[in-house]
């Protein structure tokens, strides 16, 4: 959960998770207005990167087939 604070005097509001909060703060008495942030959308069709270039790891990636 995510704690909620006053952006002019700091005070904890509360706990939760919100996509949309309007909140008054009891000690300063400021209108606290809190949105979600949205993830950016990955591009449709975009290949997804693997490999170990990109931080995945395959222990058999680099493992060469015993002889015969």
């Amino acid at each position: 959960m995510e704690e909620i604070r006053c952006g002019a005097c700091s005070r904890k509001l509360g706990e939760g998770e919100y996509t949309r909060l309007v909140i008054k703060c009891p000690r300063c008495g400021a209108m606290n207005s809190l949105r979600a942030q949205s993830p950016t959308p990955e591009r449709q069709g975009a290949p997804k990167p693997t490999g170990a270039r990109f931080g995945t790891h395959h222990p058999l990636d680099r493992r060469q087939a015993s002889p015969g």
